[in-house]
C-alpha cells in the first residue's frame, strides 16, 4: 500500500514537472554514459565524449516522446481539463 502511494506521488511529480524530469534523465544519462565509456581503455577521449553525448541525446528523445504521450493521455482523458479549468 505504501508502495502505491510512493509511485502515485512520483507519477504526480513527473506529470507536473515534465521538462525538469527530462533534464534530470538527460543529466543522469550523460553521467552514466561517461562513466561507462571511461572504462573502455582503447578509445580516444574525444570519441568517449561523443558517444556519451549521443547516448544522452537518444535517451532525451525517448523521454520527450514519453512526456508527449503522457500529455496526450492527460488531454484525452480530461485529467488536464480538471486540473486547469477554463475561466
Amino acid at each position: 500500500m505504501a508502495e502505491t502511494n510512493t509511485l502515485a506521488s512520483i507519477r504526480k511529480w513527473i506529470v507536473e514537472h515534465k521538462l525538469r524530469s527530462v533534464g534530470c534523465l538527460w543529466l543522469s544519462g550523460i553521467a552514466g554514459s561517461i562513466a561507462y565509456n571511461w572504462s573502455q581503455p582503447n578509445m580516444k577521449t574525444s570519441v568517449k565524449i561523443i558517444h556519451a553525448r549521443l547516448h544522452a541525446q537518444a535517451l532525451t528523445l525517448a523521454a520527450l516522446a514519453g512526456a508527449a504521450v503522457v500529455e496526450y493521455y492527460d488531454h484525452k482523458s480530461g485529467i488536464k481539463a480538471d486540473r486547469c479549468p477554463n475561466t
